[in-house]
């Protein structure tokens, strides 16, 4: 992968500019129809997919974006003549802490993707809630370095590996037939708020590749300015700009608007909400995004960690924790009940991380 491993310079380059070229593409979708600020949204097109297939009564669209996301990923991997298939173990700790980041996702409104693409479009409440996510992600890397690990996965054989980005595309099957799922079919431009389904696809394709041979991941972009070479960092940044610019030229850009599209103003729970994302994305091995594009190539347990958002998603909007966005007749935030979640969550998460923390054993010297 041109940002992970060892590449050249060049290369480096090289993917800064394509993670530009990303951001570019979710302005884009946007400024065809998707709701302000939410091109690429893993943990918000997860939850939107859960209502289209009945599994919770809030907002319920199938959303292309996520099968062009994996499929994008797939055949990067098969062009690029790479491995497809990968697995490894601790699926039901993937799957509670990608649950316990759909929930902070949705209390922020919007996972670290949708961070920074509401950076790019001058939303102010996501600049103020930057340090949490963090803050999170930091303190996942301390118990990384006393041993934390979510485990390694293992090649594969090619027909496992192709079940994760098929089950990932499944829904959007569903969708072409037409009456199976919930919200509105191919063509129906009614609520929620949508790019046209081909276009979307057709731009999530193209995302999903780059984000595949970049192998660039919002969670590492934050690990790295605490240590390491920066290139994600920049490839960070370069999504941040390239939004911006793209919005700006498209008019989707929001800075010094009032009211910013699907957000909140409170600023303790969405900085609290964004330390839990990022704490549970770090433990969990990638953002919302990069778990969808790691099961497009075929990797199992990133598929479990899908499982996971479209589960938490689905629980946030039934047991009242998602939050409200702000709108001109009320200032939105999050409910009672979603902040004791997160507050809950970020106990139980660190506390699970503590416990699961690798001991010494009886027999090892001791120091005095």
């Amino acid at each position: 992968m041109m940002l992970r491993g060892e590449a050249a310079t060049r290369t480096r380059w090289l993917a800064i500019a394509l993670c530009a070229l990303v951001g570019a593409i979710a302005a884009t979708i946007v400024a065809l129809g998707n709701p302000g600020h939410m091109g690429l949204c893993g943990a918000c097109f997860l939850r939107d997919v859960a209502g289209a297939l009945k599994l919770h009564q809030g907002p319920a669209i199938l959303r292309p974006e996520v099968a062009g996301l994996a499929l994008g990923a797939l055949l990067w991997r098969l062009v690029s003549r790479q491995h497809v298939g990968r697995t490894g173990g601790h699926a039901l700790v993937r799957l509670l802490l990608c649950a316990a980041m759909a929930v902070g996702a949705l209390v922020f409104l919007g996972c670290p993707f949708r961070l920074l693409q509401r950076l790019g479009g001058g939303d102010p409440s996501a600049w103020l809630a930057l340090p949490g996510f963090a803050l999170g992600v930091r303190a996942a890397m301390a118990l990384e370095r006393r041993g934390w690990s979510i485990g390694k996965t293992s090649e594969a054989p090619l027909a496992q590996g192709l079940l994760a980005p098929l089950l990932l595309a499944a829904p959007l099957g569903l969708f072409l037939l037409g009456g199976v799922l919930a919200g509105p079919g191919p063509g129906d431009a009614s609520a929620p708020a949508h790019a046209p389904w081909l276009a979307a696809l057709a731009l999530a394709l193209g995302a999903g590749a780059i984000l595949s041979a970049t192998g660039f991941c919002a969670i590492s972009g934050v690990r790295s300015a605490f240590g390491g070479p920066r290139w994600m960092l920049f490839a960070t940044a370069a999504v941040v700009l390239g939004y911006g610019v793209m919005a700006l030229l498209a008019g989707g850009s929001t800075f010094g608007a009032a009211i910013q599209p699907i957000a909140h103003g409170d600023w303790l729970w969405n900085t609290l909400a964004l330390a839990l994302v990022g704490a549970c994305g770090a433990l969990a091995g990638g953002c919302p995004v990069r778990q969808i594009v790691m099961a497009g190539e075929g990797n199992g347990d990133a598929f479990v960690g899908c499982c996971g958002l479209l589960l938490g998603g689905a629980l946030a909007h039934t047991l009242g924790l998602a939050s409200a966005p702000a709108t001109a007749a009320a200032a939105g935030g999050p409910t009672e009940a979603s902040r004791w979640a997160v507050a809950l969550l970020l106990a139980a998460v660190f506390a699970y991380g503590v416990a699961a923390l690798p001991r010494a054993s009886a027999s090892s010297p001791t120091k005095a």
